[in-house]
């Protein structure tokens, strides 16, 4: 592997998998990229699950707790895209290829900034040059805990603590809800 120098700018791809090899694919991917030294190609290689709490028919916790996927068949990659990056992750076992490549040896193209982002923020993956800065009056959706999937307008950001005041309307009411920047994504007016 002669072409594993950095190159380029650090961007997310998207890698079809079989269905329920994803785990599999990941721990290959990283045992390769430090086999063939890419670790300054392949960053992080992530698959999207959760954890939820299996139930008994009363709705109690049992204390067993079950994973499910966000995205069956995927995996997220951060890399800068090389010959080598690409050739490693085309070619490893239970991989079908790219999310936007025509095939034929061409490159995929990167994930949208705006697409990555509310994956990472659901998986709690964020760091700081993840984030996009947040004003006051900007509409965001909630996307985890307990409030998941409600809207509302930023009123005070609190850029130490990364989290923001939104003002929130529930039973016909406004409320002001605390909640980290992880906890919510940026709506398009």
């Amino acid at each position: 592997m002669e072409d594993n120098k950095v190159q380029g700018v650090k961007q997310w791809y998207v890698v079809n998998t079989f269905k329920n090899k994803e785990d599999a694919v990941k721990e290959s991917l990283e045992k390769k990229k430090k086999a063939l030294h890419l670790e300054n190609n392949i960053f992080r290689i992530i698959v999207a699950k959760r954890k939820e709490d299996v139930l008994d028919k009363e709705g109690k916790p049992t204390g067993k707790v079950k994973e499910f996927n966000y995205y069956e068949g995927y995996i997220f990659v951060e890399m800068i895209m090389s010959d080598d990056a690409w050739y490693v992750i085309r070619n490893t076992p239970n991989v079908s290829g790219f999310v936007g490549s025509s095939g034929k040896g061409t490159k995929p193209f990167p994930m949208r900034k705006e697409d990555i982002i509310p994956v990472l923020k659901r998986l709690n993956l964020l760091n700081d040059e993840d984030t996009t800065k947040y004003e006051i009056g900007d509409h965001v959706k909630i996307v985890s805990g307990p409030f998941e999937g409600t809207e509302g307008h930023i009123e005070n950001i609190n850029e130490e603590a990364k989290e923001v005041s939104i003002v929130i309307r529930m039973f016909g009411r406004d409320i002001s809800r605390t909640a980290d920047f992880a906890e919510i994504e940026k709506m398009k007016d």
